[in-house]
Formats: structure tokens, C-alpha cells, sequence
């Protein structure tokens, strides 16, 4: 592992740290929102169950899969890591939140109504100071 490399995986190890609090201040939002609608969720095998099959998580799937694939890389055993690696990181959420990229629109909307919550917020705030940092 060469100095860039470990430079490169600390940040986009932070970054994926700071996505990972995003995802849950997200995700618990959307529980609320559910439960507002349709009662409590019976605990966390129900929840499993309504994320990865009710539509009314479905807009949090882009950001899962955008950290999945950071994780996919960040394990890989013997991956160099380079600057085209925060490139692609960088560009992809961009496109995450980006208006003119239309296949997000949802994971925008429901964004956008999450963007209310205190915690949703900090976590905003977190994951894009460290995405700031990558560029150090």
C-alpha cells in the first residue's frame, strides 16, 4: 500500500462512515413517515422485510447501492486505490443529487422531505465535509 493509497482509503473510509449515519438518519426517517401511515413496524426483521420490498422505501435503493459499490471497493483485497476511484465516488453522488439526473428524482423527493429532520441534516453536513476532504 503506497502513501496515496493509504491517503485515498483513510478519506473515502471516512466518507463511507459518513454515509453509513446519512443512510440510518434516513432510513429512520422513512420508518417514520411509515409508521405515521400504517402503525408501528414490529421490529427490526419487519423493517428488513419493508426496506427491501415496500415502496415506500424504495427511494432510499440508490444511495444503498452508491454504498454498497464504496464498500465492494474499499474490501477488495490487493486494490490499489487512486484518485480516479474519488473521481467516481464523487461524480456518482453528484448525480445522486443532481436535478438534471432524472432516474434519482425519487431518491431526491424523498430527500428533500427528510431534509426537515435535525439529525438528517448533521449527517448531511458530516458526509459532505468529508466528500469536501477527499479533495485535500
Amino acid at each position: 500500500m503506497t502513501t496515496s493509497d493509504a491517503a485515498i482509503r483513510s478519506r473515502l473510509d471516512a466518507l463511507a462512515k459518513s454515509l453509513r449515519a446519512f443512510h440510518s438518519a434516513l432510513l429512520d426517517f422513512a420508518k417514520g413517515e411509515y409508521e405515521f401511515l400504517h402503525g408501528p413496524v414490529a421490529g427490526p426483521f419487519a423493517l428488513y422485510s419493508l426496506v427491501t420490498s415496500d415502496p415506500a422505501f424504495q427511494w432510499l435503493r440508490p444511495l444503498s447501492g452508491l454504498m454498497a459499490t464504496l464498500d465492494e471497493v474499499l474490501d477488495a483485497k490487493g486494490t490499489h486505490l487512486t484518485p480516479q476511484n474519488v473521481s467516481d465516488v464523487q461524480h456518482a453522488l453528484g448525480l445522486l443529487f443532481s436535478d438534471s439526473d432524472t432516474r434519482f428524482a425519487d431518491f431526491r423527493a424523498g430527500y428533500e422531505r427528510a431534509s426537515t429532520d435535525a439529525r438528517v441534516r448533521e449527517t448531511t453536513a458530516q458526509w459532505r465535509s468529508q466528500l469536501g476532504g477527499l479533495e485535500a
